[in-house]
């Protein structure tokens, strides 16, 4: 009986998974861009940073409403209604002439790309809990496989032009919305039992409230990087935007392979708060040592204890957020989850560029910290559930 209804999920999740790494690429191709634009346009690392966290803002403030419309009427009109609005930013984006248009036209591709609670709670309408952690990967492997290719097709066509690797990203969002409109579906919803809480209301979970709140921390750790790649290796190595882009993407690379194949393994044997720990310490690893090499080759060993430990830690957060919600309320909830991640990038770039500006070392060091604490706290979440079934071996950390 299982079987037939099994099988329409995964065709669904299948298309899910196809409009996400589409969105992801588009993301991705802006990514090794912005920054250079940014610079050209007279911006140091802190007003970077600011550019960055303006984005951050209109995430943070449209993402429970996001995931909360979803619950009320449905994953898919909200999917394609964001997807929609992307295709328009980044045609803003492209058209930027001036810094100040360019904070606009970042504010607006914000508040559209605040749809990942959306696709989080699509799969947690499909899958059973024992899958979830191993979906949840997959959906970090479809980001994987957008910032792979997203970064390279940046690096390749930036030196045509600023505005081309925008005006692809909108192309794509818009060929992405008309492959949304024909194929995905809306999922099979779980009955609501009772009117979904508010966002603040969803938090007075204490395990939420600390899921959210670790989740917080370590994006605020993670955005060091993401923020100021660019800027670091242009100062440090004076490297390009294609170098740039591709060194993005073989990043990607080696999260997209942990989080599509590995981390199906991993949840198996391991529970989500023993994965959370040590992908967390691994990276924290890699932040503290990305200031330290004289040479590209040897910044290649902590940026990829930075991938493999992101990989590991990310999906497993999310799981755990996952798990922690009432069924009728998970829109709501991944949505706060999220909204912390959000908010993370309001705080993060701002303040990353302005310890930049003052010393180097000083994000990437912050962040090393940060990741530390969240591996202390996260000792005290629920071990969640490993996915091998009986005999698979529970380790506690």
């Amino acid at each position: 009986m299982s079987a037939p209804a099994a099988e329409p999920s995964r065709r669904g999740l299948v298309v899910l998974f196809a409009v996400v790494i589409v969105d992801l690429v588009g993301f991705g191709v802006v990514m090794p861009a912005l920054p250079f634009w940014a610079r050209e346009f007279g911006a140091d690392a802190g007003t970077l940073g600011l550019l960055q966290s303006s984005y951050a803002v209109a995430q943070f403030i449209c993402a429970p409403l996001w995931g909360r419309l979803s619950d009320r009427v449905g994953r898919r009109p909200v999917l394609l209604g964001t997807i929609a609005g992307t295709a328009l930013a980044m045609l803003a984006v492209g058209l930027a002439p001036s810094l100040a248009w360019l904070f606009a036209a970042r504010i607006l591709a914000g508040a559209f790309a605040a749809n990942v609670s959306v696709a989080s709670a699509y799969i947690t309408d499909v899958t059973p809990p024992e899958e979830r952690t191993r979906w949840m990967g997959l959906l970090g492997a479809s980001f994987g496989v957008g910032f792979v290719l997203g970064p390279a097709i940046g690096g390749v066509l930036g030196p045509f032009g600023h505005a081309v690797p925008m005006f692809a990203a909108a192309g794509l969002a818009a060929l992405n919305w008309g492959f949304a409109l024909l194929r995905l579906r809306e999922p099979a919803r779980h009955a609501a039992v009772s009117e979904p809480r508010g966002r603040l209301a969803v938090l007075r979970d204490p395990v939420l409230r600390g899921i959210v709140l670790s989740n917080l921390a370590f994006s605020v750790a993670v955005t060091q990087l993401e923020t100021l790649f660019a800027f670091f290796m242009m100062d440090r190595f004076h490297w390009d935007m294609r170098e740039v882009g591709f060194m993005l993407a073989g990043m990607a690379v080696v999260m997209g392979g942990i989080q599509g194949g590995g981390m199906k393994a991993l949840s198996a044997r391991y529970p989500e708060r023993t994965l959370v720990v040590a992908g967390t310490l691994v990276l924290a690893l890699g932040f503290a040592t990305v200031p330290l090499p004289t040479s590209v080759a040897w910044l290649l060993v902590p940026l990829l204890l930075a991938a493999v430990g992101r990989a590991i830690a990310q999906p497993a957060l999310l799981s755990l957020a996952s798990q922690a919600a009432r069924p009728e309320e998970r829109g709501t909830a991944l949505g706060a989850f999220q909204s912390s991640a959000s908010l993370a990038r309001i705080v993060g770039p701002a303040l990353g560029g302005a310890l930049y500006d003052a010393s180097l070392p000083a994000p990437f060091w912050m962040a090393a910290a940060l990741l530390l604490a969240v591996a202390g706290a996260a000792r005290g979440l629920p071990r969640g559930a490993a996915g091998g079934g009986a005999g698979a071996p529970a380790v506690i950390v």
